[in-house]
């Protein structure tokens, strides 16, 4: 680990989210072993996705942006709030404008502006939708090591990272699996859902130099990636994992989930 901690933060940004990016491609890659995998499996993935997502959003994200609000002399409430909202709010504009399709939907329902785009384009895209708060969030992370608070651990990034690539396992097997069962060669449904995890090393990157630019900022931007994260998990992810009706098994997955981010969280940070 001392080569990785002697990196700037952009770089260690850069290659966490390279390594969740990886995690989705390996998620993607069980399609060249499996035609179709169990839903019942499938929604338990996904449950434990929401719930690594709601603990990250908490322990990782929102608590480190009350305390340095607070360490600022702020109104230790006020930058969780505002920041909080306004990225469920960009996610929510995001949703609106971008085409995409849920797992499970037929094309006919896809969300966003209309287009012509085909489905497993349209599926790339919704999972690509997950990612992009996912990696802000670790870049964000990364990046507020520059202002040496101390709030902000390498530990507790590293911890951030393990837990986002965890549960990009499932969302990359959730795309590259339905499209090889509609018919689409095993290398072309690789190929998105190995797509859909590229936007995040992008999106780490940014959230990192972001931070480091604009450090006053460094409340609002934990928070907005909080909220863009927790609006994916209630907005598609959740009601993704219970569309089969396996509720139970979705909900317990959920509380695996949550319970391993917050253990990795709270062990490493």
């Amino acid at each position: 680990m001392q080569w990785f901690m002697a990196l700037s933060p952009v770089q260690q940004a850069s290659l966490a989210t390279l390594f969740t990016w990886g995690m989705t491609a390996l998620g993607a890659s069980l399609v060249f072993f499996f035609k179709t995998i169990h839903r019942k499996v499938l929604d338990g993935m996904l449950g434990a996705a929401a719930g690594v997502m709601i603990a990250a959003s908490f322990w990782s994200l929102l608590a480190p942006a009350i305390e340095m609000a607070e360490n600022a002399g702020q109104t230790p409430w006020l930058p969780a709030v505002i920041g909080f909202l306004s990225g469920g709010a960009f996610l929510w504009g995001v949703d609106k404008l971008l085409p995409h399709l849920h797992l499970g939907f037929p094309t006919s329902e896809a969300e966003g502006i209309s287009t012509s785009w085909r489905r497993s384009t349209l599926l790339c895209l919704a999972v690509t939708l997950h990612n992009i708060p996912e990696g802000l969030a670790v870049g964000v992370a990364f990046g507020a090591l520059a202002a040496d608070l101390p709030s902000a651990s390498l530990a507790g990034a590293v911890a951030l990272a393990l837990g986002i690539g965890l549960q990009n396992l499932p969302e990359g097997t959730a795309v590259s699996v339905p499209l090889r069962r509609e018919g689409v060669s095993r290398g072309k449904s690789f190929w998105y859902g190995q797509l859909s995890g590229m936007v995040e090393p992008v999106a780490g990157v940014i959230g990192a130099l972001a931070v480091i630019w604009m450090q006053p900022l460094l409340p609002y931007a934990l928070s907005f990636a909080a909220g863009a994260m927790i609006y994916v998990v209630v907005e598609e992810v959740i009601p993704e994992s219970q569309l089969a009706r396996n509720t139970d098994l979705a909900t317990v997955g959920a509380m695996c989930g949550f319970a391993l981010m917050m253990t990795l969280d709270v062990a490493l940070g």
